[in-house]
């Protein structure tokens, strides 16, 4: 990828936020309105999606005659965010991009998943088990096992990985496990930034309570911007 110089960074810089893309209208609600929310901070933000719908990131940057900055809003750098992205900047021909880190895993992710986790009844001494959408790509299940250490160091207790789609064990095995190991109450904390499918299934998991997603939570936006700036200054290169 490309590495913006810091002299050469103007208010101007774009940034592309990058989803996987849903078919669930609710979710793609849910990216709009986080992009809407880090605009206000960092002036025009556009969206692009990898898969199920458009517009891709190249379409996007061709779209922009200045400079970009991408920032892939995935949990998990897997195989969209290590080649999907990167073939799309490529393909756009645009030669004034910097794609940032995914935004996960991160303390600030944990963090929202804390208050997550407390919202939907969650307290010390219940079980907790991080559900991810999963990957066939060991770098993204290598990111989610970070993350969920995160997430136990924040709530000082064991917490326990299940996957909802790639991958195994899958959720409902791990909820049912801790229930053998004498979990009065287990909670599903969703590694997922938006409603859709995925998040659906959570919910016939068997699990006393099920987190909504990160979505357009404050600490989500500061990620996003921090991402962005710290790319502005030329700091960030992958």
């Amino acid at each position: 990828m490309h590495s913006i110089p810091p002299n050469t960074q103007n208010s101007s810089d774009v940034l592309v936020l990058v989803a996987h893309g849903t078919r669930s209208a609710r979710g793609v609600e849910m990216v709009a309105a986080l992009a809407e929310a880090v605009s206000a901070r960092v002036g025009t933000t556009r969206v692009a999606f990898v898969d199920v719908l458009g517009p891709s990131p190249s379409e996007v940057l061709r779209d922009i005659p200045g400079r970009a900055i991408l920032v892939p809003a995935f949990l998990a750098s897997g195989y969209h965010v290590h080649t999907d992205v990167r073939r799309e900047v490529e393909v756009s021909g645009h030669r004034g991009v910097t794609v940032t880190p995914a935004l996960g895993p991160d303390p600030a992710l944990a963090s929202v998943l804390m208050r997550r986790l407390r919202d939907a009844g969650w307290r010390s001494g219940d079980a907790i088990v991080l559900a991810a959408a999963g990957s066939s790509d060991s770098r993204a299940l290598r990111d989610v096992e970070r993350a969920a250490l995160m997430l136990a160091e924040q709530a000082d207790t064991r917490v326990d990985i299940g996957y909802i789609a790639t991958g195994t064990p899958k959720v409902a095995d791990v909820v049912a496990a801790a229930r053998v190991r004498g979990a009065r109450r287990v909670f599903i904390a969703s590694y997922l930034l938006a409603h859709g499918l995925f998040h659906e299934r959570l919910g016939a998991a068997g699990a006393d309570g099920v987190t909504e997603p990160l979505g357009v939570d404050p600490g989500v936006v500061d990620l996003v911007v921090n991402r962005y700036s710290a790319a502005r200054r030329g700091v960030v290169v992958i």
